[in-house]
């Protein structure tokens, strides 16, 4: 279950962010959100 949190993030590592969710964007039909992308980074950099 997903839980609400909130974090105060670099403006540079939004924009990497950012520019992650673009790019999953244009290889996917479907939306990417943002929320995803953070949470994808953070599970494989807990690894």
């Amino acid at each position: 279950m997903a839980e609400r949190i909130t974090i105060m993030l670099n403006s540079d590592i939004a924009k990497k962010l950012r520019n992650m969710q673009a790019k999953k964007v244009k290889e996917s039909a479907s939306s990417v959100s943002f929320s995803r992308i953070v949470n994808e980074v953070l599970q494989k950099g807990l690894e």
